[in-house]
């Protein structure tokens, strides 16, 4: 009986010293991550066709020259409707 409670005492600590190190490795995860910066970066992109020519740009957007209206797929496809 004494043999089981010195068992059960060492697995006690045992279990509060592997809590204490689950919250000591995240809280040092957290102040890592925490070290970097978010940057973001917006890039704008400006185009233009003339005399009735037509501008496309990365295959998604399409410029008539004549309409000076940029159109995209997605237009086109709400205008059919």
């Amino acid at each position: 009986m004494a043999r089981m409670e010195r068992v059960v005492k060492r697995m006690f600590i045992l279990i509060i010293i592997l809590i204490v190190l689950l919250f000591g490795t995240n809280a040092g995860w957290l102040w890592y991550e925490s070290q970097f910066e978010d940057v973001t970066t917006t890039i704008e992109q400006g185009a233009s066709a003339d005399d009735n020519s037509k501008a496309i740009i990365n295959d998604g957007l399409h410029i008539n020259g004549g309409e000076g209206i940029p159109e995209s797929d997605n237009n086109k496809k709400g205008a059919e409707k």
